[in-house]
């Protein structure tokens, strides 16, 4: 009998200890409910912790960031442009007792996420023209003015942006945290993932598209050619600057030596009159004195009195 009460004092302890005591995971949260209600704050520690056995029951929620996936909703524009736009978004559960007491499990927050995020995910997108949903930043313009001001015709027009793709994804995160707050949700972000148009204009929306990209390209490429004109057109000028100056330079180096040759070639025939003579007859030989001409001249002419053969 003792043996037989000891193994059933046993037996109930393990279950008692069983039922009484549970172990929190990191990334894990839990809720203790006593006949369903939830009593007392959540317990976020992770670790071995205890509870009433038969009595109370323990509910475990994430606390760690969940993803959220839209169903490709087609809106309408503020300029009465049909997208279909495909939305994520992260979120996470920041008060567990109101997440338990208002839509129970993963799947009730799921179904509180898609009718919130997709109603103000229509409401954002079609307050605002498609240019903000598709383009964030308006870099392009600026490519655009550059062009215009070397450009003699102006460039293709593109809408400015007032809000861009990555503040309406904020604005539509901001709205919906506001209306889950009840629900002990947060979003932490939304990204607009996917825009698409619908299939009837696509195809005219792209020409469209490619047209404009083509004519700022040729554009920019013809301000290309103009800088490319005036780099080598100031090469150009550089270049015959500095080919003019040598030249300048070669004609007075040259000169300058003429000048003493011509110096030193008159010291030298004015000592000798006759010599100075002689050369410069040889220097009219040398000129008139070619082999096509013809002279008819007496012997007795003084031109040729330095052919004679002397006696």
């Amino acid at each position: 009998m003792k043996r037989i009460i000891a193994a059933i004092v046993a037996f109930l302890f393990v279950v008692v200890s069983y039922s009484s005591a549970y172990i929190l995971t990191e990334g894990r949260q839990a809720i203790i409910t006593q006949f369903g209600k939830p009593i007392g704050d959540p317990i976020t520690e992770a670790g071995l912790h205890f509870k009433t056995p038969f009595l109370q029951d323990v509910r475990y929620v994430d606390k760690r960031i969940l993803t959220w996936d839209g169903f490709p909703n087609q809106i309408p524009t503020k300029d009465k442009k049909y997208i279909s736009v495909d939305t994520t978004a992260r979120w996470r559960i920041i008060d567990a007792l109101k997440f338990i007491q208002t839509v129970q499990n993963e799947r009730g927050a799921k179904a509180r996420l898609d009718a919130i995020l997709d109603a103000i995910t229509r409401d954002t997108i079609s307050n605002h023209n498609l240019v903000e949903a598709v383009r964030n930043s308006d870099d392009i313009l600026k490519r655009l003015e550059i062009v215009n001001k070397v450009s003699e015709d102006k460039a293709t027009e593109l809408d400015k942006i007032l809000v861009g793709r990555e503040k309406l994804s904020q604005i539509i995160a901001e709205r919906a945290a506001r209306e889950l707050i009840p629900f002990g949700i947060t979003i932490i972000d939304v990204q607009l993932r996917r825009i698409s148009y619908e299939k009837s204009v696509e195809s005219k929306v792209f020409e469209r598209m490619i047209s404009e990209r083509k004519k700022i390209a040729e554009k920019t490429r013809s301000v290309g050619k103009g800088e490319k004109a005036k780099i080598e057109g100031r090469l150009e000028k550089d270049l015959q600057k500095i080919k003019s100056e040598a030249y300048k330079a070669a004609q007075i180096i040259r000169g300058e030596g003429e000048a003493k040759a011509i110096l030193i070639y008159a010291k030298s025939l004015s000592k000798d009159p006759k010599f100075f003579e002689f050369i410069k007859s040889m220097e009219v030989y040398k000129s008139s004195l070619k082999a096509e001409t013809e002279f008819i001249l007496s012997t007795d002419s003084d031109f040729l009195k330095y052919l004679k053969k002397n006696r």
